[in-house]
């Protein structure tokens, strides 16, 4: 709560200049790739969404006051009158010369954040270490989606033909020895369940750059956090997902780095399957 408190301290400060993430992640001794997803899961909104919206309150404010909208394009870090009018009509409705003729006002406070102690769900983890390893698979951009079945993905999956199943099977050399779904390159607004990301289908292997008919995603060395769950697939999984980034992931003393989600799942029955979900992460610095 602290640093997300330090981090809206400091985008006020240059609401009206240059912000700099890598700065202030490097002052609060995290990366800059933490910075802006813990800021979405724990606001629900990507950081860039919300520096941009906080800039378009301000400069309402300044256009109702009279200030003209050139001037105030620029102020708030607009190149051209026809980017910012754009961007202004998009968030209220109406264009920069009309603010003071229609009485548009619309407000967009800054972020506090606070602790909020609340019954927590009991989470099975386990922490391992692995060496760089690769996936090999079929991959595409797939919508995000939170609850129910993926059909982009039902689609992918189908699309694999057999020989490139056949690859899968002799490349696959590494645990869990099955198919996995990796999830990569997620759009900022995911947290507002919108956007793409780049979803593959493949198997781990140690056998990098022998790919012949298949995609290939080299993971180098990493800490993991995994989470195994057993219950009712898609939701099961779905919520154990959730959980780690809004229970777990603020109070386990590690952060995230930039690396595929990867899950797996076994069937036990028609209805109940066996997953785990592996995240990279690695330890916060608390020395700074």
């Amino acid at each position: 709560m602290k640093e997300l408190n330090e981090l809206i301290a400091y985008i006020e400060e240059r609401l009206t200049s240059e912000i700099k993430l890598e700065e202030v992640a490097r002052r609060l001794g995290i990366s800059e790739y933490h910075l802006k997803r813990t800021f979405s899961f724990v606001a629900g909104i990507s950081l860039s969404e919300y520096i941009k919206n906080r800039r378009l309150a301000c400069a309402n404010e300044d256009l109702a006051k009279g200030e003209s909208a050139t001037v105030t394009a620029f102020k708030y870090g607009y190149q051209t009158l026809e980017g910012f009018s754009r961007a202004f009509r998009d968030w209220t409705g109406y264009l920069p010369s009309e603010v003071k003729k229609a009485g548009v006002y619309k407000s967009y406070p800054k972020l506090a954040f606070h602790l909020e102690i609340k019954g927590g769900n009991s989470m099975d983890y386990r922490i391992e270490e692995k060496d760089a390893f690769a996936i090999v698979g079929v991959s595409k951009r797939v919508p995000i989606q939170f609850e129910g079945v993926n059909q982009a993905i039902i689609e992918l999956a189908k699309s694999i033909t057999e020989e490139q199943k056949e690859e899968m099977h002799a490349l696959g050399d590494l645990a869990p020895y099955q198919v996995v779904n990796a999830s990569f390159q997620f759009d900022e607004r995911r947290l507002e369940e919108k956007g793409d990301l780049t979803h593959m289908i493949g198997f781990l292997t140690s056998k990098i750059d022998h790919c012949e008919s298949l995609q290939q995603r080299i993971i180098p060395a990493h800490t993991w956090a995994i989470f195994p769950n057993q219950g009712p697939f898609p939701e099961v999984l779905q919520t154990t997902m959730a959980n780690i980034f809004s229970e777990w992931l603020p109070t386990s003393g590690y952060e995230l780095v930039e690396a595929p989600e990867i899950s797996f799942t076994k069937w036990l029955d028609q209805e109940e399957a066996y997953s785990e979900v592996w995240i990279a992460v690695t330890k916060q610095n608390t020395n700074r």
